[in-house]
């Protein structure tokens, strides 16, 4: 696949790089530090117009494609993997969401809050359902023209930042009966019962929060519901698809990390002399530079082929959990090897090399572990569902059974 940027996307791209080079380079590691979340990096992405793109013109954005999202996102993480994060959600995951699927009311409130500066939080991990995911428990109870929500979401990126949450949840009728799960806006300080419990003390990352957010009786009215074409009981499964645009989000984040790692190293062993030469004249350590370079590249190839292939709809779920398999692990590989280029100096925090490596670890990690996502990879090439309970795969196989018989009368 041809991947040559147009005239637009060159500009987008300089555009971006400007930007983060400039005052998004110099703040940081005082973000690092600080652990606060950098408003006034918002403030300067929604000023460039690079927060809310790929909402449609109608509703007040630019109509981008996902990889011009990309195009950013890279830029951002090789400064700073918070404003990175950043501008994926707020172009990816819950925004991408509900435009697709959301009602006219939902879409024009989601996009004011993004284009205004609103980074929002997508709600499904729970203490209990991380990666099995469809086990949660948060649940929202039909009451006349309302619906209850009780439960607990953890690790949910943003919480105690983001005003706009996409909460998911087990939705039951009125008679109690179960029909799907799915997906409901509320507003933090809004919406009652909506609350940000505790903060993680992050090991990477540490600019943006990873808290709690706790539903005690949140109440929100039917239309807060985001209802996929084909109903609740297909509901997570579209919702799902969504997704797949925010895995590769965090692709290129983790893309986006090494690459500003690999970019100081490479200066580095320049100019850095021992043995009365430069040491990039040392085979193994050019070695190690040119393995770098080649993983860099083809995480990229993978990343850019699965957000242009999404056209208008959403990234293919194989190509995305590709893609991200191999842009977490290149970049746990990357960044420690640019952090061993650099020796001690690598080591101290006066260096951005050990911020890159503890902001690169949390991709192969959130967003879909890579074993998890090397079984949704496995589920498609065998083109089967892969359970993962003690007891799946003698239900499958009875399942299975049965049809056959039935096909067969």
């Amino acid at each position: 696949m041809d991947f040559h940027l147009t005239d637009d996307q060159k500009d987008l791209q300089a555009r971006a790089r400007e930007l983060a080079r400039g005052s998004f380079e110099e703040r940081a590691a005082e973000i690092d530090r600080t652990e606060q979340y950098p408003w006034h990096n918002v403030e300067d992405l929604k000023n460039g117009g690079f927060m809310g793109m790929t909402i449609p013109k109608e509703y007040g954005g630019q109509g981008r494609t996902f990889l011009d999202a990309a195009l950013v996102i890279e830029q951002m993480a090789q400064v700073c993997g918070v404003t990175g994060r950043i501008v994926v959600e707020s172009n990816m995951g819950a925004i991408s969401t509900v435009m697709k699927y959301g009602t006219e009311k939902q879409k024009k409130m989601a996009a004011a809050f993004v284009l205004d500066g609103d980074k929002p939080a997508i709600c499904i991990t729970e203490p209990e359902a991380g990666s099995a995911a469809t086990d949660m428990t948060t649940r929202a109870d039909k009451k006349g023209g309302k619906y209850i929500l009780n439960g607990k979401k953890h690790w949910i990126t943003g919480a105690g930042a983001s005003r706009l949450h996409l909460v998911f949840a087990r939705v039951f009728d009125e008679a109690g009966e179960e029909q799907g799960i799915g997906g409901f806006l509320g507003v933090r300080e809004e919406t009652p019962g909506l609350s940000i419990g505790n903060r993680e003390p992050t090991m990477g990352l540490r600019g943006i929060p990873e808290a709690e957010v706790i539903m005690q009786d949140m109440e929100v009215s039917e239309d807060a519901l985001v209802m996929p074409p084909r109903g609740l009981r297909k509901g997570f499964a579209d919702l799902m698809d969504a997704y797949n645009s925010q895995r590769v989000g965090a692709g290129t984040m983790a893309l986006g990390i090494a690459q500003g790692a690999y970019e100081h190293a490479l200066a580095y062993v320049k100019e850095r002399e021992q043995f009365g030469r430069p040491i990039y004249e040392f085979q193994g350590l050019q070695w190690m530079l040119a393995d770098m370079a080649i993983q860099i590249d083809c995480a990229q190839l993978m990343l850019y082929r699965a957000s242009a292939n999404a056209g208008s709809g959403f990234p293919d779920a194989t190509e995305a959990a590709k893609a991200k398999v191999v842009a977490a692990d290149m970049a746990l590989k990357v960044t420690n090897d640019a952090l061993q280029l650099f020796g001690a100096a690598g080591y101290s925090r006066r260096s951005p090399m050990e911020r890159f490596c503890r902001d690169g670890r949390m991709f192969s990690i959130g967003g879909g572990t890579a074993q998890i996502l090397r079984t949704v990879v496995a589920s498609r090439i065998l083109n089967r569902k892969l359970p993962q309970t003690r007891d799946g795969f003698t239900k499958l196989a009875e399942r299975e059974a049965t049809m056959a018989r039935e096909a067969a009368e």
